[in-house]
């Protein structure tokens, strides 16, 4: 049989996806926007959301085009094959499409989510998860897209033209493939510390003034800098999430594509991850058919209710995968399908411990509340204890998932399969991210409406309904990053196999093998251990740039806001109007700026260390870094998230409620979160996969120019 046209479930989800979208998106813009104030408030924030993307996605071509040149230049010196700078670009182009289309969305859909809110939480529900949905399904839609027509074309232009059979073919192919993951990465890594920066400068700078200072609520109009928040609630959240999760989503099948080949599992191996995210798509459909609840929803019956759609889809596709392996692999590698039943529990595992750490329905987020009876230092330090407790469960859920896929697939008798499988639960974990991608992107959706609700002053059970929405985006957009990052220590563990993998097919073609043969990464080796020593530091260095890029930035937007305070007469009365649009330029200025070092960092420092240390400190690097970034990472998403929504429980009266001391002290830990969680941390799962994708792409030039080549000789 040719298992080769077995692809075409790829496709077909995608075109699937797509359409469900775009039917997701007219239900959307059929809602009411409200008001005349809803409207312009609306408009303000799209306005400035998409003059933000057009600047970033211009200082981001400049990176492109120089990027594609060189990548041009080493495929013509024979260091990678031709069409690597090409997919590098579509790679990018499409992570950067998502994130765009899903932003549009979002801000389309704040307003009509307020509007739906006049007339129930159900209501407000149904608009805020149908534009998250949107958000998913373009996501996974486009990744499977471009797949889907780089696989074809690969497979046609090396079997046809150039008459590549069995493995030769499937290498060819998958390591192509795997230069559209650098470009999807990359994007991604600008996207989300861009928007990350623009978003917390504005959120910092508009709390630290408004709530604090000046005493006003949250999403006040007389606030300079909420439009600008509420702006960056999308560039952020929503546009770099979008950009962040679809090259998790890519890189996770494209690394099991390369794996296939090197697991001696030929076309049935290399079709399988895409078969797999096909039936997915179709399972993260009919699950959003699940969501929905009472019009008097709590807390938990709202939760209940995204769980739903998460559960349906889940249960669809074990069934769907179950049915696809038993057809596609040889009968003794079936196993590999408790691979897939790993990742998928891992990340629901992880999905509940986040909610647990940072819900305000659970003990660990209450106790953070209560410390601020006793001071603000005290919030902190709750905080960064749970953060750092937090990480406990994922890791251990990680290396559980990691251990049985590697296991049940092949273990040390067939290594190459063993580590197939890891991948393969990567891909589960991240199968049905059209659905969890959508409880994830409608919180930034629900967090908008809720300004907006404030800012047109609508009736205060409106901000009742939004800010439960809201309160609930929290923890599961935590969740979210979650799955993020559990699935990218999987796909770095798959990435670094293939590295391996790459240098040696490397040295053999170079007929480098008498320096190849020194290729064993143990940790006996000082160039093992320089390079595991210096990925360590990475993730932290790497956090220490974005958060001091968020702190510059919003000690800015702060001295702007005193100033519109001091100098324009009557604005705290409610008499004159602020200049938000000075604030939304601070913050578009400064995220442009800042966003460069720590994403070229991300792809100079593996070049780098290859060049001086060679292809065994490389390893060491990728390990290091996967490794310390995982667990950072971990700490600080969870630790942003559970201060955020400690401060909101806060808030709904609990420990003195608005303006008490505790809640003072909660302004301060959310404010210390915020770039923790929505800029350092949700990048550290792109920085570890981007580093992995550089390592292969330029494994051929350190093979072939590697300094320590000559120190052994």
């Amino acid at each position: 049989m040719d298992y080769g046209k077995l692809y075409w479930f790829a496709p077909l989800g995608s075109i699937l996806a797509l359409l469900f979208a775009y039917y997701l998106y007219t239900r959307v813009t059929k809602e009411d926007e409200g008001t005349e104030r809803m409207r312009e408030i609306a408009e303000a924030v799209r306005e400035g959301a998409t003059a933000y993307l057009k600047r970033q996605y211009y200082v981001v071509t400049i990176f492109f085009i120089v990027a594609f040149f060189i990548l041009l230049l080493l495929a013509l010196k024979g260091l990678q094959p031709i069409f690597v700078p090409f997919a590098f670009i579509t790679g990018g182009f499409f992570s950067g499409l998502s994130g765009f289309i899903g932003m549009s969305v979002a801000t389309r859909a704040s307003a009509r989510t307020a509007n739906a809110a006049r007339r129930s939480l159900n209501s407000a529900l149904r608009v805020a998860f149908s534009a998250g949905g949107v958000m998913g399904l373009v996501v996974v839609g486009l990744a499977l897209l471009d797949m889907s027509i780089w696989f074809q074309v690969l497979k046609w232009y090396y079997g046809t033209v150039k008459h590549l059979t069995g493995n030769e073919l499937l290498n060819n192919i998958t390591f192509t493939m795997l230069s559209f993951g650098m470009g999807a990465s990359s994007q991604a890594l600008f996207a989300r510390v861009g928007g990350g920066i623009f978003t917390k400068a504005a959120d910092v700078g508009a709390d630290i003034v408004g709530k604090i200072e000046a005493g006003i609520p949250e999403d006040d109009p007389r606030n300079p800098a909420v439009i600008a928040d509420n702006v960056g609630d999308n560039v952020g959240d929503v546009a770099g999430m979008g950009a962040d999760l679809y090259e998790s989503y890519a890189d996770s099948i494209i690394a099991t594509m390369s794996l296939a080949a090197a697991a001696m599992l030929g076309m049935r191996g290399v079709v399988l991850p895409m078969v797999l995210a096909g039936v997915g798509v179709i399972a993260s459909i009919i699950g959003t058919f699940f969501v929905h609840t009472r019009e008097d929803a709590t807390q938990s019956a709202l939760l209940a209710a995204l769980r739903k759609g998460v559960w349906g889809a889940s249960a669809i596709f074990l069934i769907a995968s179950f049915i696809a392996i038993k057809y596609i692999l040889p009968p003794e590698n079936f196993k590999i399908f408790y691979a897939v039943i790993a990742g998928l529990l891992a990340g629901l595992v992880i999905g509940y411990s986040t909610e647990y750490f940072t819900s305000d329905n659970y003990s660990p987020t209450r106790a953070i509340s209560k410390a601020g009876l006793t001071g603000h230092a005290t919030f902190i330090l709750e905080g960064l204890a749970t953060g750092m407790l937090s990480t406990a469960i994922p890791v251990v859920a990680v290396v559980t998932a990691t251990l049985v896929s590697f296991f049940v697939s092949g273990g040390y008798n067939n290594v190459q399969l063993g580590l197939y499988g890891v991948g393969l639960s990567a891909v589960g974990m991240l199968s049905t991210l059209g659905i969890t991608l959508a409880t994830d992107a409608y919180g930034p959706v629900a967090d908008n409406a809720g300004g907006n609700a404030e800012m047109a002053g609508l009736p205060p059970e409106v901000r009742e309904r939004t800010d439960a929405l809201d309160s609930l985006g929290n923890t599961t957009a935590a969740t979210g990053k979650g799955f993020a990052i559990g699935s990218a220590a999987l796909t770095a563990l798959a990435l670094i196999a293939a590295y391996n993998e790459d240098v040696i097919r490397w040295g053999r073609q170079f007929g480098l093998m008498d320096f190849v043969k020194h290729f064993k990464p143990l940790l006996q080796d000082p160039l093992v251990m320089g390079g595991i020593f210096i990925g360590a530091m990475m993730p932290f260095l790497f956090s220490a740039l974005a958060i001091k890029a968020v702190g510059r930035a919003a000690q800015e937007i702060v001295m702007e806001v005193r100033r519109q305070f001091r100098e324009i007469k009557g604005l705290l009365e409610g008499k004159a109007k602020p200049d938000y649009g000075r604030a939304v330029y601070i913050s578009t200025k400064a995220a442009q700026k800042e966003m460069i070092l720590p994403s070229l960092l991300a792809i100079l420092v593996p070049i780098l260390v290859g060049y001086f240390m060679g292809p065994n400190a490389v390893m060491g690097l990728l390990a290091g870094a996967l490794t310390s970034g995982f667990a950072v990472a971990l700490f600080m998403a969870n630790a942003g998230g559970a201060w955020d929504n400690a401060k909101k429980y806060i808030e709904k009266g609990n420990y003195g409620g608005k303006g008490s001391e505790p809640h003072k002290a909660g302004v301060t830990g959310d404010t210390v979160g915020d770039p923790l969680k929505d800029t350092a941390g949700p990048s550290l799962n792109i920085l570890i996969k981007l580093m992995s994708m550089v390592s292969i792409v330029f494994a051929g030039f350190v093979v072939k120019y590697n300094l320590i080549r000559y120190l052994i000789k």
